[in-house]
């Protein structure tokens, strides 16, 4: 369903299960990022009415993901460590050449966040299925039904608001240098690293 071509490695889920104190703090900073992208949108693309209105929906939805993280990490007795910079994202977006038309800058905003929120589902699903902590891996196997539901959202609102078969041409050469991305990574315990 993700369309992701280069699946996770299972054995990432042993990195994670051996630092789950730093994965706590990672996927925080990733939902609190998340909220700062929807806000961004609006502030950038206010005239997109729908897309304003599913925005300040999902800032309500990421930043209670935010807490829902930030109470795991205060119930494990630690505190919220400091972000890193994520390399994933970082690579990822010079994937799309800067500039054009601000309906290609929306698209390109789009895709890039339908493939964040795509590989984060997916990782999720890993999460959900083989974290040995059994309430660990229901906590995240329902915020992976979230993600696919925000990856739906961007894609879906790319191929409105630019045109479909481009929008889908980019989309499969977003999804192939994803993919060689992550032939490096999946060896850190971040969510997308």
């Amino acid at each position: 369903m993700l369309g992701l071509k280069l699946p996770t490695d299972p054995r990432w889920v042993n990195i994670v299960e051996k630092n789950i104190e730093d994965i706590l703090t990672d996927h925080a900073y990733c939902e609190q990022k998340a909220a700062s992208t929807a806000i961004s949108l609006i502030v950038g693309f206010p005239e997109y009415t729908e897309l304003v209105q599913e925005m300040i929906a999902l800032v309500k939805e990421e930043i209670s993901h935010f807490k829902m993280v930030h109470d795991r990490i205060l119930e494990n007795g630690w505190t919220l460590g400091r972000d890193r910079k994520d390399d994933y994202v970082l690579k990822l977006i010079t994937f799309f050449p800067k500039g054009g038309s601000r309906t290609t800058q929306l698209v390109h905003r789009l895709l890039y966040a339908a493939l964040i929120e795509a590989r984060s589902c997916e990782r999720f699903r890993l999460l959900s299925e083989e974290l040995e902590d059994k309430e660990l891996a229901e906590f995240y196997r329902k915020l992976m039904v979230s993600e696919a539901n925000h990856y739906t959202m961007f894609l879906g609102f790319a191929r409105q608001y630019g045109d479909r078969k481009e929008v889908d041409e980019k989309w499969q050469q977003l999804l192939d240098f994803e993919a060689d991305i992550m032939k490096d990574l999946g060896k850190k315990e971040t969510i997308h690293g």
